[in-house]
């Protein structure tokens, strides 16, 4: 009885504290190819590197991550939400949410320029990080559920709804790079996310609209592409709707007329719709980049910084930004070789320093080693029915080997060990679900059953 109420008081504590995917969570997408040589403790240790280099401490619980030693950025900001919710970090991740929402302006996006950890250097949005930071709360929802002090999900809807109102051109389905400016006469290629888009119109039961805007930047990345006859898939930084280079990015470096620091996210944000969803365009998109790495360079330790979009060199460094990505188009290039050989040259860059380089490593090195996935909550519709209101029970208990869940069809249903670790995943398709733990040792089981915002929790003993 003794070691009874001990197990009771671990699983008290692993249901306050626990992830529903604890990192790493090495997925292997039904899509695409993955590294031979692919290693989760890659993606530690960038992010520990990134982490100790480029977050800090503010005041009541926010974080910031460092543009440089004086100034924060939303794109920063969101990428380490990114990062920090599929790495289970919850503290963090509540910082820098936190931190954003400290810092939005009148149409409830954060204003792109900090000065530290308050005061406010650059006024309006960049849409990027809007869409970074929506998604990344439908992780931490999928992650830690939304019953504590944050509400990830109503947040997360509140978000996608401020995009859609105030970043995406009315009746054009044109992406505006910010809340305050552009849309068909100037937009960023690589703010293009149409993975995200197809995960926000599951979430908020809006696929309607989402998926017409994620098929209008392939539309708008084809004509960026043909209209300025560009070798393999080197967008420009900046463009009209039209494809063609936009008479308001005068002020951005080369007018941005070329593949440079902006363009180069392009081919990692386009994979993760292929990896994900299997999306015929995005395929094409990254073959066309794969194969001018592979083919028009000769591999991937050629690559350089920048290019014209008919693949003349502009820059001459060697970096993640540009590496990296190309690797991700990699996984859906059709060539193990080369993708092996570019994750190895990515792994091998070292930038510790760099802000912008090396957070993006980071990034791309989760996709690459399968711990930047689609939450099961993403994918179906999420009804918002009041689990407290159902009828939750589970039988037998205590049991040999299986155990029913009887819950309302659509929820999450998770189960973890005495020791903490995620055992199984689902999604009820009916009233009643049955757990089969019959290759499992005997112990004190957790079964969670969510609907994304509330959760009832049943503890059951495998004999």
């Amino acid at each position: 009885m003794k070691n009874l109420f001990l197990l009771m008081s671990i699983f008290l504590c692993i249901e306050n504290y626990s992830q529903t995917k604890p990192f790493p969570a090495n997925i292997v997408f039904s899509n695409g190819l993955m590294a031979t040589s692919k290693n989760s403790q890659d993606a530690k240790t960038n992010y520990d590197t990134w982490k100790s280099n480029f977050t800090e401490t503010c005041t009541n619980g926010r974080y910031r991550v460092k543009f440089n030693s004086s100034q924060t950025v939303s794109e920063g900001i969101a990428y380490g939400m990114l990062l920090s919710a599929y790495s289970a970090d919850k503290a963090l991740f509540d910082g820098l949410w936190l931190y954003y929402k400290d810092n939005v302006n009148s149409n409830g996006v954060m204003n792109w320029k900090i000065n530290g950890c308050s005061g406010v250097a650059g006024q309006n949005g960049a849409t990027d990080a809007e869409i970074d930071a929506a998604f990344a709360l439908i992780v931490a929802d999928y992650q830690w559920g939304s019953i504590g002090t944050i509400n990830y999900k109503n947040d997360a809807k509140t978000l996608i709804t401020a995009i859609k109102t105030h970043e995406i051109e009315a009746n054009t389905f044109v992406l505006k790079p910010g809340d305050a400016f552009g849309g068909s006469q100037i937009t960023n290629p690589s703010y293009f996310s149409p993975a995200y888009y197809r995960a926000f119109g599951a979430f908020t039961n809006d696929t309607v609209f989402w998926n017409a805007v994620a098929s209008k930047s392939y539309v708008i990345i084809n004509n960026n592409l043909t209209v300025n006859n560009a070798v393999g898939g080197l967008v420009s930084d900046w463009c009209e709707a039209s494809g063609n280079y936009s008479a308001e990015a005068n002020g951005y470096v080369n007018a941005g007329k070329t593949y440079s620091y902006d363009a180069a996210r392009t081919p990692w944000r386009i994979a993760v719709d292929y990896l994900w969803y299997g999306t015929p365009d995005a395929k094409t998109y990254c073959k066309k980049s794969s194969d001018f790495v592979r083919i028009n360079l000769g591999g991937s330790t050629n690559i350089k910084s920048g290019y014209n979009q008919n693949g003349t060199v502009t820059e001459q460094w060697h970096n993640a930004p540009f590496v990296g990505a190309f690797a991700c188009a990699a996984m859906a290039g059709e060539n193990q070789a080369h993708l092996d050989a570019s994750y190895t040259d990515l792994k091998n860059l070292d930038e510790p320093g760099n802000y912008f380089n090396h957070t993006l490593k980071t990034l791309y090195s989760f996709l690459l080693t399968g711990n930047f996935y689609l939450p099961p909550s993403a994918t179906l519709s999420n009804d918002d029915f009041d689990i407290e209101k159902s009828t939750v029970s589970l039988y037998p208990n205590p049991s040999a080997d299986k155990f029913t869940v009887l819950a309302p069809e659509n929820s999450f249903i998770t189960v973890f060990s005495p020791q903490g670790n995620l055992i199984s995943e689902q999604k009820a398709s009916s009233e009643n679900t049955e757990i089969n733990l019959t290759n499992q040792s005997s112990g004190l089981y957790l079964i969670k059953i969510s609907n994304g915002t509330k959760t009832v929790t049943k503890k059951v003993i495998l004999k």
